[in-house]
């Protein structure tokens, strides 16, 4: 199942530039922070924890924190976003610490820092079962076929593991998109998916009771060239159907005077982010590996 027409390559493309993501990263810091505080009312010690789409790698220590004793992962599929984790791994060790790593016997040596995976989603080079969290922030709408990247997470996942996420809905950036109507057809922000698609992608995948929430954060910018260098951090536009090269002097100057019309009382423009929210647990499976069907049940207790 297609969201959308999406350019996987484009994507790696467009995210092996960290610095150009860098002006976005409050939006990621939020939402990342609204994710932490659902998950305060799971109760889980998970072992292994894995973040999807970890990025520059900013939600690693802060899971860390959240969980101590587990052994945190991050997957990405921009090897650029992987290379600045271990640059900043890297310079975090300072001259004590590698100093007391030469002298500590092996077993107590501090840690060099997260194992890091580069892949895609959708084909995690992990074996079945290997973790007990699944992590993933603002990444999931960047995926053409999301339905087979939870199908993936599924077969990662521990029985009884939680999978818990959040991705863009259909209303984000709705502004932007209404601007860019009066300037062409063709589609410059990604048609993002409902809420609800997603429940039943997790249903089919094999997930138990998924819960999902959905939330809308307005921003609001005086200068439209921080708005559109904003959208830019975010990831731009990777879809096959985008409008091929650059946009001409006169079709840029309609969008922008769109956008000029959208300002409030205040002179400031409105740029809505859809966030949804999902988490979900891999159940109990009810077949063997061969098609099997499992019946449990308990033998009657004998009479005294």
């Amino acid at each position: 199942m297609l969201s959308a027409p999406i350019d996987i390559q484009l994507v790696r493309r467009l995210f092996s530039r960290p610095a150009k993501m860098a002006d976005a990263e409050f939006l990621r810091r939020e939402v990342a922070s609204r994710m932490r505080e659902k998950l305060e009312l799971v109760r889980i010690k998970p072992q292994r924890v894995l973040d999807a789409g970890c990025g520059s790698g900013a939600d690693l220590p802060e899971l860390q924190r959240c969980y101590p004793d587990a052994l945190l992962l991050g997957l990405d599929a921009a090897p650029a976003m992987l290379g600045m984790i271990r640059q900043q791994q890297q310079s975090s060790m300072n001259a004590v610490s590698k100093l007391l790593a030469r002298w500590t016997p092996a077993v107590l040596k501090p840690e060099q820092g997260n194992p890091l995976i580069g892949g895609d989603f959708s084909r995690a080079p992990l074996a079945a079962q290997a973790v007990d969290m699944i992590w993933s922030n603002l990444a999931l709408h960047w995926h053409p076929q999301p339905d087979q990247v939870f199908a993936e997470w599924r077969r990662i996942l521990r029985t009884e593991g939680l999978l818990m996420f959040s991705c863009f809905g259909p209303d984000t950036l709705i502004e932007l998109r209404q601007a860019y109507a009066a300037a062409d057809q063709f589609p410059h922000t990604l048609p993002f998916v409902d809420m609800h698609d997603f429940g039943d992608m997790l249903v089919n995948a094999g997930f138990s009771t998924p819960v999902m929430d959905m939330e809308k954060i307005t921003l609001t910018y005086h200068d439209t060239k921080k708005l559109l260098d904003d959208v830019r951090a975010l990831g731009g536009n990777p879809l096959l159907s985008r409008r091929p090269g650059l946009m001409g002097r006169l079709a840029h100057g309609k969008m922008l005077a769109a956008l000029e019309r959208q300002r409030n009382a205040e002179g400031r423009i409105a740029l809505t982010f859809e966030v949804i929210y999902g988490h979900a647990f891999r159940p109990v499976s009810r077949k063997t590996s061969a098609g099997e069907s499992i019946i449990r049940f308990d033998l009657p207790k004998k009479s005294p």
